[in-house]
């Protein structure tokens, strides 16, 4: 049981207590409401209960806070409590219960800090960069990769079940006009005075796939007529295009659970519906769907939309939100409760109309869409917006070229998503404290370092078994009682609380913070704690603080999709 558990046992119990002698009239008993508070001379928690239950219990929350200190048990965790301002219940922890930490740590590894959700939590369909196979990935689709994946992470800590989807759009105008791309530089590469239309890909990537179908296929597709080459050249293409896609998400890191394709929507089953037709015909039932002008429309205005929706147009074919609006029903119907999509900010216009769709279904509030905000890349504080080698837009697949997964990962979670991130290429590939990954990678390398040297050895194949080796699990951490050495634990108790926070709030982001935070109060330690001293009993307390601190920095990166490199 965690430090912030045990206390809240503690106030419920003298909730109880004051209830059973009167001291207090409750018909029900609150939760703590603990909370840390702003400044660390007002303690380490503090409760807000007294003034949640003042109108319950009819009288001031100073009285209550003063029944509840009264009432409250004693603990090795509580040093001191003391009443504040309008009725907070401010506590100070014990040495001990902080010290406690690090066996909790050390003991329960990459699990430390996991919490559970009640049993009725839905299921969470969480569905992120579902960029269009038409082209290579740009940064911005980097920054949803590192955020989804991350936010998965965090929310799974958390104890949500979560499953990672990847919308491939391959079905539509969009998908012709790419195959007819490929087809134009294909005859054009041939020699054929072919002129590339104005709606078009116009990307060297386009030469390239182009060139690559030559190189296998020769002029086999010279002969066939336009509408023929174009639709063959749809499908190699787009096969490329994801392939490439998948192969630049597998290398940062990104497992999907499912790359769900649109098209799929669209096949039908033995009772000669699909996808569409079954959303349609459920919204159909509900009584939002009417015919206009030969169009046919969603009354999304009834649910908070500025106005109604084109499902079909009066040429009867179907609109983007058509597909949408399948694919949505489609995750309802396969049992998802939450669904979390992480869009662009350019599509805050579409928020409302979606979020109008679940309704209608009798699914108010079970959409969730983050948006994200732009990535402006720069090298050395100049703004870069064109790749040298092509000339054109940087890809994302460039960008981890030149900075590597871990930077990219980090920088891009560094900001809240509805900031936009100015990511400095030079800055990300620096091997100093400027640069924020770096400074807690190094931290954690040097940890690992002072661990081999402690024992005695220039390389370990696993950190977990050299730490066990080296201090076992009878360490005397009550030595441990420097400022420093209490500093760096507190902020350790904070780890539990900050994940349920960050997954609540989908933030990770908060987890890059706290890690320079760690970085830093371990960097603090160790200059002002010698550890590899001759008192041999404080010298094993602080190689355990030591140990504790690193299983709490590689954690922290997992749960970010970083790496913890054990030597730089």
């Amino acid at each position: 049981m965690q430090i912030r558990e045990r206390l809240e046992k503690l106030i419920e119990t003298a909730l109880e207590a004051a209830v059973a002698d009167n001291s207090l009239s409750l018909e029900s008993i609150p939760s703590a409401a603990l909370e840390r508070p702003r400044e660390l001379a007002n303690g380490d928690w503090a409760s807000t209960v007294a003034m949640r239950c003042a109108k319950q219990a009819k009288c001031a929350p100073r009285q209550i806070a003063q029944a509840l200190v009264d009432h409250l048990p004693e603990s090795a965790d509580v040093a001191s409590v003391e009443i504040a301002g309008p009725g907070f219940i401010n506590i100070r922890l014990t040495t001990q219960a902080l010290q406690g930490l690090i066996g909790e740590i050390r003991t329960q590894g990459a699990d430390f800090g996991k919490t559970t959700q009640p049993a009725d939590t839905p299921r969470v369909n969480l569905e992120y960069v579902s960029a269009n196979p038409t082209g290579p990935m740009h940064v911005g689709h980097g920054r949803w990769a590192a955020l989804g994946d991350a936010m998965a992470r965090v929310m799974r800590h958390a104890g949500y079940e979560v499953y990672e989807e990847y919308y491939v759009n391959d079905h539509g105008v969009q998908m012709d006009v790419f195959g007819n791309s490929v087809s134009v530089r294909y005859m054009q590469a041939l020699g054929h005075d072919v002129e590339m239309p104005e709606n078009c890909y116009g990307g060297a990537y386009v030469k390239d796939i182009a060139a690559r179908i030559i190189e296998r296929d020769g002029n086999k597709w010279e002969a066939l007529s336009e509408e023929e080459r174009a639709s063959a050249f749809r499908e190699i293409a787009y096969k490329e295009m994801l392939g490439s896609i998948q192969e630049t998400l597998q290398r940062f890191g990104n497992h999907f659970n499912c790359w769900f394709s649109e098209s799929s929507l669209y096949e039908t089953d033995a009772e000669g519906e699909n996808a569409v037709t079954r959303a349609f015909k459920a919204m159909d039932e509900k009584g939002y769907i009417y015919e206009k002008e030969g169009a046919t429309w969603f009354k999304s205005s009834a649910f908070g939309d500025e106005k109604d929706r084109v499902l079909i147009k009066a040429n009867g074919e179907y609109t983007y939100f058509m597909s949408d609006m399948a694919y949505h029903h489609n995750k309802v119907m396969r049992g998802f409760g939450k669904l979390i999509d992480i869009w662009g900010a350019d599509h805050h216009g579409y928020v409302k109309r979606c979020e109008a769709m679940l309704s209608a279904w009798g699914h108010e509030g079970a959409l969730e869409v983050v948006l994200g905000q732009l990535v402006n890349l720069f090298r050395d504080g100049e703004a870069v917006r064109m790749s040298k080698r092509t000339g054109e837009m940087v890809s994302f697949e460039e960008l981890i070229d030149e900075v590597g997964v871990d930077a990219t990962r980090y920088l891009m979670l560094s900001r809240s998503s509805d900031q936009p991130i100015d990511f400095d290429i030079e800055l990300a590939k620096k091997k100093d404290a400027s640069n924020p990954v770096y400074y807690v990678q190094y931290a954690h390398a040097r940890i690992c370092s002072i661990l081999r040297k402690a024992a005695g050895v220039e390389q370990a194949d696993s950190m977990d078994e050299l730490a066990q080796d080296l201090l076992g699990t009878a360490v005397d951490v009550s030595l441990l009682t420097h400022e420093s050495e209490l500093a760096l634990l507190r902020r350790m108790d904070d780890f539990t609380d900050l994940v349920a926070q960050a997954a609540r709030d989908r933030a990770p982001f908060r987890l890059t913070h706290y890690a320079q935070d760690l970085a830093a109060l371990f960097h603090q330690f160790y200059t002002n704690c010698h550890v590899l001293i001759d008192d041999e009993a404080l010298r094993q307390a602080r190689l355990a603080l030591v140990d504790a601190t690193r299983i709490l920095l590689a954690l922290t990166l997992s749960l970010l999709g970083v790496s913890a490199p054990t030597k730089m």
